[in-house]
Parts: structure tokens; sequence; C-alpha cells
């Protein structure tokens, strides 16, 4: 069944609330679909690139125009997953524009194969425990978000932090909801390695981990800090590859690593990643990036690997969007079920996806 042709849709949804990090405020998300589509069957794929340039260097409109000029003329009716990556390699970076048309062409073949995304990567899990990830907020309504998504059943608190907002909010969370409560934070490279002994006040919480405290391109001073902290260190936005995971834990730079399939661009690579770390007994998890339904249900899969020891943050649909493009996915005791349908296992509503469309171009495959 040869793919006919690709579109490529725009589309947007506002977030229930607006989600503040160390770079910036999230209000709404700017959305690009891959569709593939061959005669009696598609595929979907979600790019998770932000609308600015600042959780990492890909922003979605660059992602668009490097999928039109760059990445589409290397698909024809015959590509996989597989040979679409091999054709890319000259292309540098770009990692998210590349993850995008990857997914879309796993969920075409893997659907033709009868095949689920979950299957086919090799997961163990039926069920994925969530965490949440908690933005920015006013002491006060910090406190009152977190009873809110403890009550509904999440496992794991997500901090964020930066400087001039770390300790405090710690601090008032642990009195409030006890040491039993898995908390972690992350600081999305706002520090530098001068903060060292003030990072060191975080270790008398019993976090489970520091996310990215320092500038992506630091492994070594991630190396040294991870030696001044008992609060084992996580790198998300240095880890890009399996090969930048290797230099990352032969250089002590982190004992626990963060996977987000579209940052390395794809499924596939992230399950080298994952195995890289499950040969050295490193724990990983699975973090989130905003994503509607169909990107959720691609990174359930990957987050349903043996290595994710740790609490993901793939939250129940609710928690970002009013509504869904997919069936929405619901926590239940703490846990997200792993799509178990052919492909990624889920397709868009039609009706929503078409209410929330700005743009939609085709292109033919030869």
């Amino acid at each position: 069944m040869p793919i006919e042709k690709i579109e490529l849709i725009r589309a947007g949804l506002e977030l229930v609330t607006p989600f503040r990090t160390s770079y910036g405020v999230e209000t709404e998300r700017s959305l690009l679909y891959v569709h593939v589509v061959g005669t009696n069957e598609e595929g979907w794929g979600e790019c998770v690139a932000t609308t600015h340039p600042l959780y990492t260097s890909e922003y979605v409109d660059g992602c668009e125009e490097v999928i039109r000029q760059q990445l589409l003329p290397l698909v024809t009716s015959t590509t996989t997953a597989e040979s679409f990556l091999a054709s890319a390699q000259g292309i540098e970076g770009n990692f998210m524009a590349k993850a995008a048309i990857e997914m879309a062409l796993l969920d075409y073949w893997l659907r033709i194969e009868k095949l689920s995304l979950a299957t086919f990567l090799g997961a163990r899990q039926t069920r994925v425990v969530s965490g949440v990830s908690v933005g920015i907020l006013p002491i006060e309504g910090l406190l009152s978000a977190v009873a809110g998504f403890i009550q509904e059943g999440y496992t794991r608190v997500k901090l964020k932090i930066e400087p001039g907002y770390d300790i405090e909010p710690v601090r008032a969370v642990r009195q409030a909801f006890g040491k039993d409560l898995l908390l972690q934070v992350d600081a999305n490279s706002a520090y530098s390695l001068h903060d060292a002994p003030h990072l060191s006040q975080l270790d008398q919480y019993g976090l489970l981990l520091i996310e990215q405290p320092l500038d992506e391109n630091d492994l070594v001073g991630h190396a040294d800090l991870a030696q001044r902290l008992q609060t084992p260190l996580c790198l998300d936005e240095s880890i890009t590859s399996a090969a930048s995971t290797r230099r990352a834990l032969d250089m002590g730079a982190c004992s626990i690593i963060n996977i987000k399939p579209g940052r390395v661009g794809g499924f596939l690579e992230a399950k080298k990643i994952h195995d890289e770390c499950v040969a050295r007994e490193v724990p990983v998890w699975c973090g989130g990036m905003f994503e509607t339904g169909l990107g959720r249900a691609a990174t359930l899969a990957l987050a349903a690997l043996p290595g994710f020891t740790l609490p993901a943050d793939l939250s129940a649909s609710k928690r970002y969007f009013h509504q869904d493009i997919t069936t929405p996915f619901e926590l239940v005791d703490g846990c997200i079920d792993v799509p178990t349908g052919v492909g990624i296992g889920v397709r868009p509503l039609q009706e929503v996806l078409d209410a929330i469309t700005i743009r939609r171009d085709e292109f033919v495959v030869s």
C-alpha cells in the first residue's frame, strides 16, 4: 500500500491554565500535524515544538519550514521510518521536525502490518504510572494546585523552579504534603555552576531528582555539580541522541535521564537511548511536551518499555486541554492505559480537528 500524499495541518488549542517555566509562559498550543495518506490507510505524526525557540532552538514555524523544504522531498511512496531517518542523516539537528515525520511513517506502516507501536518498540507494561508537572505559581496557588493533583491520583509531582523561586516552594510543598510525596524539580537550564551552594539546600528535602539545572551544552558543569549535590541530577535538554547519552553518562553528568522522543529525533532514537540506559542500569523516565492525544498515545507506548522505572510526565488530557483531538486519556489509579490498537492506537476526532484547523496543505508523493 504505497503512500500517495502527505498533509501538513496547522491548528491551535488553548491550554486549560497558563503554564510558566523559567523560560516563559505557555497559554496555548500551536500545533503541527503530519498526515501520511495511502489508498486504504493513514498515519499521524505530531510535532512537539513550541511557539518560540525557548525550550530548544526549534520552534513550530521553523519545523514546518524544514519539513516543507528539506524533509518532505525525502519521502517516496515506499519510505519507511527507518529509510527516512537514513536519508535525513545529512540534515543537521531539526530533531522535532524529523520526529514528526518519523512518527507518521511508523503509524502508517505499523497499521498496515496490524502491529501496535507499543509491541513494535518492545513495551512490557499495559499502564504507565503518571506524574504531573506544575508550573511556577505563587505559593498559595502552588499548594492549591498540588493538592488538587494529589486528589486526582497523580503519583509524583514535579515543580518548575528558577532563581528566586526554588527553596521556598519546595519547602512549602514538603511541609504541606509530607516526606512521602514523590517530588522532583525542573530548572530548564536556569542556573549556573556558581549556584551550586544554593542548589545544595535542596538536598534536605528528599527529592527524586533535579532536572537540567545548567545550560544544555554544559556537561562538564553538570558533572561537577553532580559531585557537590546529594540529590541525583537528571538531564533533559542536553540529551539529543544515544551518542550524547553515552557522553553524559561517561562524564558523570547525570545519573537519571528524561527521554522525550521529539527532542531526540523520534521513537527509534528514543529506543536506542532507553537500551543504552538499561545496559548501564540507569533509570529513565518519559517527559511530556503538551502533546495532544496523537503524540500522547505514541509517547505512552515508549513509556511502557521496561527501563522506564520512574513516573512519566504524561498526564491526563484534561490536565492540558478542555477538548483533546482524540478520545481523552484518563488517569485511573495513578496510571494511564497504553493504547493497544494498531499503529499509535488512536485517530483524531475529525470534527474536533476540523474545528481547530487553521491551514491544511497537501503534497503528492511520487
